[in-house]
């Protein structure tokens, strides 16, 4: 095993950056009052919420009403969601959203969901080889009963990039083709979040979700930007915290610490991607020299820290244990799925065939990721290929995968 952990796991969840943890160390101890109170405890820690509130708001050029605190990416994914068909007045129509093949669980459940309770109608659009969504492709999927459109900023497995501002611009001709406010258009950006321009003007976005647990803050703690004008029915009812959106008292340390983490993350970001882009093309470079393997995603439209590649004849599940084994962190996809044996849903609707998805594996890089992590990888990966793919009943021609 390696002196020490190489994690190369950053999109399931990254460390909380030290000069965050000492951002939220006040509001666990001394400045512990609800937000809510009108006493001096309660009026500093509610100072303290709009302060971040202000700060998420000014990178992604919102207004400071414009942002609503959850606990994660996921809750922020269903507010946004639920949110909306649950404020659209019972009629004849039944409301109907647009998706793509490859979200995130948080959106694809839950509109499943939804879809089967008959609440709402759903098209699932495809992604193209490269995992990238067509707008000509979502504008064709819209109806007069098309309530909201959701796609994601970057994909979590892959890596790849969409087009949301192509996407944005259409919807809005839609909108006024047709002299309607609807669909509304909504993005998971969890992992674009500290890494993409969100400037919700540029993408003319409705709805946009970020997480903590993404950008080197704290986990447990979201936010989900609802544009002015824009009516959503709550999830959780109680005490009306937080625009009647999201009862319940505020996660202070949460939001002070994911506030935090978003300004780091944003005032390196340019060097950053610079530097996470160099060490991910060498690391794919240096996998794809191994034969039958491929990469997932787009070559160049990716995030700078996704490297995913399918090696057939193996299993993907193995390679994360012998990799773990020497000190690696890595994974097969999504986090959330990692108890599932099926293969991931997102390299299944690359076109990719259900044996050579199985080999899948994705490393995700982060601000402690150095080239000699990136050599090491490259270095022990052939002899752990070789062994699993001995040990493999399967063997799929190339011709199934590319």
């Amino acid at each position: 095993m390696q002196d020490r952990l190489i994690y190369l796991d950053h999109a399931a969840t990254t460390p909380t950056d030290a000069r965050v943890v000492d951002a939220m160390r006040p509001f666990m101890t001394d400045v512990f009052g609800n937000p809510s109170s009108l006493h001096q405890l309660g009026v500093r820690a509610q100072t303290a919420v709009m302060e971040a509130r202000e700060s998420i708001a000014k990178i992604i050029n919102a207004h400071a009403d414009e942002i609503v605190f959850t606990s994660g990416g996921t809750e922020s994914d269903n507010l946004a969601i639920v949110g909306i068909v649950g404020h659209q007045n019972a009629d004849d129509r039944l409301p109907h959203v647009v998706t793509s093949a490859i979200e995130h669980h948080a959106v694809l459940e839950t509109l499943k969901y939804l879809e089967k309770t008959g609440a709402i109608a759903l098209t699932v659009v495809p992604v193209d080889r490269q995992g990238i969504v067509d707008p000509k492709t979502v504008l064709a999927a819209m109806t007069q009963d098309t309530v909201l459109v959701s796609i994601m900023t970057a994909n979590n497995e892959i890596g790849t990039i969409q087009p949301i501002a192509e996407i944005g611009r259409a919807i809005l001709s839609w909108r006024k083709e047709h002299a309607s406010t609807f669909p509304l258009f909504h993005s998971d950006a969890c992992q674009a979040a500290g890494v993409l321009d969100l400037n919700v003007e540029k993408s003319h976005v409705d709805l946009l979700t970020i997480s903590g647990s993404k950008i080197y803050g704290p986990k447990g703690v979201g936010a989900l930007f609802v544009r002015r004008g824009v009516k959503l029915a709550p999830m959780v009812r109680g005490g009306g915290q937080e625009r009647n959106l999201r009862s319940g008292t505020e996660n202070v340390p949460g939001i002070v610490g994911m506030a935090k983490a978003l300004e780091l993350l944003e005032e390196g970001r340019e060097a950053e991607n610079v530097r996470l882009t160099t060490l991910r093309d060498r690391l794919i470079e240096g996998l794809l020299r191994l034969p039958k393997t491929f990469l997932n995603g787009h070559a160049t439209e990716r995030l700078p820290n996704n490297a995913n590649v399918t090696f057939l004849d193996m299993e993907g599940e193995a390679a994360v244990l012998y990799l773990d084994a020497k000190g690696i962190c890595s994974s097969t996809g999504s986090a959330c799925a990692s108890t599932s044996l099926d293969p991931s849903h997102v390299i299944l609707a690359l076109g990719v065939s259900y044996e050579a998805a199985h080999g899948s594996v994705r490393f995700t890089l982060g601000h402690s990721t150095t080239e000699k992590d990136v050599d090491f990888v490259i270095e022990i990966m052939p002899e752990i290929v070789e062994h699993l793919r001995k040990m493999s009943p399967v063997k799929v021609s190339e011709k199934y995968y590319v």
